[in-house]
């Protein structure tokens, strides 16, 4: 599978400024014509959201943040306290950003681990369980890490959020860390094939 390259929120920025430019601008007589490829990536930015019946309460808080704070959020269930199975939540939430619908992805369980685990089962997704601000930034910084998990049970309401808020803010630091990376993506290519 070739890898995703998403634009970094400066990129999106620029785009959207662009668009909105090329529309207020009285002088366009004709309808401007921007590249598929460019408004794909400038909705790129979409997080998706799950948990299970732990995590429920605490990942509408999040969502409502995210919100709050202007991203797109894609809430991918549950939607009530009622018992439901993580895999599945992790599950939904890895696809969406594995397939490219969102940029990133947040699962919530009761503590965090089996999420990861069934998320890291999808292509291209690199989910990281974090549990402080050390950690948040280490999975986006080191490890490239696109879905993050929490566990409900652990951490705190307020603690949580600023861990999606460091998460989010947090770029791919890139350089002698995209060797590692590439051995973690070579890793996962390697049992993709042997199991075709």
């Amino acid at each position: 599978m070739p890898r995703l390259e998403i634009p970094g929120e400066d990129e999106i920025r620029a785009l959207v400024a662009r668009i909105v430019d090329v529309v207020r601008d009285d002088s366009v007589t004709e309808t401007p014509v921007v590249p598929v490829e460019e408004v794909a990536e400038a909705t790129a930015g979409a997080i998706a959201v799950g948990a299970d019946h732990g995590g429920y309460r605490l990942k509408e808080r999040i969502a409502f943040r995210l919100r709050e704070q202007g991203h797109q959020v894609i809430d991918c269930g549950t939607d009530s306290p009622e018992s439901v199975d993580y895999p599945d939540l992790a599950l939904a939430v890895a696809e969406k950003v594995s397939g490219g619908e969102c940029r990133w992805g947040i699962v919530v369980d009761g503590a965090g681990i089996g999420s990861s685990i069934a998320a890291n089962k999808v292509p291209g997704v690199r989910a990281a369980l974090c549990y402080d601000i050390s950690s948040a930034r280490n999975s986006r910084e080191h490890n490239h890490a696109n879905v993050l998990t929490l566990g409900a049970g652990l951490i705190g309401d307020n603690l949580a959020l600023q861990i999606v808020e460091t998460w989010l803010a947090t770029p791919w630091g890139e350089g002698r860390h995209a060797r590692r990376v590439d051995k973690i993506d070579g890793i996962e290519k390697k049992y993709a094939r042997s199991n075709a």
